[in-house]
This record gives C-alpha cells, structure tokens and sequence, in this order.
C-alpha cells in the first residue's frame, strides 16, 4: 500500500480518486440536485428534466442512472471513430461508474427540500468531486465531450465557451420545467462548484510575490537573504520618465512574511516602491515540491 501512494500520479491511485469522485458527484446529483430540481447542465441536468417530464408516462420517470449512461453513449462511439481508444478510456471509465453510483446510491433528500442547502453543498460536493477526477486526467463525458467534438468543426471558439452555452440551454430547459427559483439556486450552486472545483486544481497554496524598486537594492536584497531566509531575484529594467538604469527585486514569500518583508524594506529605503501581488500556488526550494 505504502508503494502504491509513494506516487500520487501511479494509474492505481488515479482510478482510486475517479472511484471516489464519482461516487461523491453521484451523491450530490441523487440525493440534493434531484430532489428539489437543480438542474446545473451536463447530461446530469439533462437526465434529471428527463426524469421529471417521463413521470407521466413512466413510474418515477427514467433512472438518472440510465438516462446519463444513454446519453453519453453515442457520442463516445464518434469520439472512439475521431479521437481514438488513448482518448476516451479513462473518461469511458468515470462515465459507466457514474452511472454506477446513481444506480446504487439510493433516493434520499439530505436537503429536506431546502434549496439553500441543496445549492451550497451540493455545489461544494460537485466542485469537489469534479476536481478529483479532472486532477486525474478524466471527465465523466456529458457537454464536455460534446463541446470537445464540435470544436473540431467550430475551431473559432474553445472548449470552454462551447460547454458554457450547451451548458445554458440545459439551466434554462430546467427553468422552464421546475421554475424561477430552483433555477437561481441552480446558479447559485454552479457557482460554488466551479470555485471549489478551481481550488482543488490549482491548490491552496497562496503566498505574496513583492517586486521591489530601490536604489539600496544590494542591502535589501541581502537583509531578505539572511533574514527572511528566501531567495530574491535581481530583474534589469530602465525607468522610462528618467532614463536610468535599475534593478528591480522579486520575491515570494508567504502571507505571514509579507509585512515582515515591507517593514525591512521601509527601514532600509523609504522612497522604495513596492508592489505587492497574490500568488495562487508556488512550486520549489522553500516551498512545495515541485
């Protein structure tokens, strides 16, 4: 076991987190979008208004389960044609255990019908289970796939403006079938799932860059070396009002050595400029590994 962790992109770990992330995904749709009809998009959306309208006709309507797994199957079989077999496995393999899940996971509303709190944590649930398995170099199909098959003929927009309006049409099918409200609060939980979903791929690491320009850049330099214990580098510039020649300070530190650094850089030279940025995640030597 410990072998099988000693790497975190080993292809049993990621198949590991696609189990787990679909399964926590398939728990958000059944058991808090479903219940009140949050239709969020992707061809979970559009399996939940499927759901909904075939009650009529059908007891309970159609299983999300199977709605979802029909839905995405001719498009993988264009995608197999176009992209070949690389393309489509791991994706193949999120996409069946998510129907997997919604087929196991049995109807329950954790919510209690309130929208509130089928919004803000089945958003967050979303945006979580969605950072798994994209961090696994998988999707569970749906309007990514879709929107991945049409760029090929639309090459003037990208993937991502393409999901967006497949996307919009699906909130607004939800509005007309479930209503205003729930359709809000489907906003609302898309929201919350695409920040959660950015925080997991690009990490909690925050820390502040400082670019510092001064004319004591020898001293400031070596008092952020031996004091603060980080590296700094010199950037060759030219003041463009004056002419002059300078060399420009840039350093990353964490959040909580950021006033530190300001505060060694004020007793040095006050006439310093100093400008201060967030930085969303920093790899290497006095870090996090690369």
């Amino acid at each position: 076991m410990n072998k099988l962790f000693e790497n975190k992109r080993n292809p049993i770990f990621l198949y590991l987190v696609i189990i787990a992330g679909t399964g926590l995904l398939a728990f958000a749709i059944k058991c808090l979008f479903d219940p009140v009809g949050l239709v969020t998009g992707g061809f979970t959306g559009i399996a939940i208004l499927l759901k909904s309208l075939t009650g009529f006709f059908y007891e309970g309507g159609i299983p999300l389960w199977f709605a979802n797994l029909a839905l995405n199957v001719p498009f993988f079989l264009i995608a197999l044609k176009l992209k070949g077999k690389k393309f489509i496995w791991r994706t193949g393999f999120a996409t069946v255990l998510l129907s997997v899940w919604l087929y196991v996971i049995p109807d329950m509303d954790f919510a209690g019908g309130d929208y509130t709190l089928a919004s803000i944590f089945g958003g967050v649930l979303v945006g979580t289970a969605m950072g798994m398995i994209l961090w696994a170099n998988a999707t569970t199909g749906g309007t990514e796939m879709v929107a991945l098959l049409l760029q090929g003929w639309m090459k003037h927009y990208t993937v991502a403006q393409i999901m967006q309006v497949l996307d919009g049409v699906v909130v607004l099918v939800g509005l007309y079938v479930f209503g205003l409200r729930p359709s809000m609060y489907a906003i609302v939980a898309i929201y919350i799932s695409s920040k959660v979903m950015d925080t997991i791929l690009e990490g909690m690491k925050f820390s502040k860059a400082a670019y510092i320009i001064t004319d004591s850049y020898e001293e400031i330099s070596k008092r952020i070396m031996e004091e603060l214990e980080r590296g700094v580098t010199g950037l060759d510039a030219c003041g463009m009002y004056s002419g002059e020649r300078k060399c420009v300070l840039y350093c990353v530190v964490s959040k909580k050595e950021i006033v530190q650094l300001k505060e060694l850089v004020q007793k040095i030279d006050r006439n310093a400029f100093v400008v201060v940025g967030d930085v969303r995640e920093v790899l290497g030597e006095g870090f996090f590994k690369l």
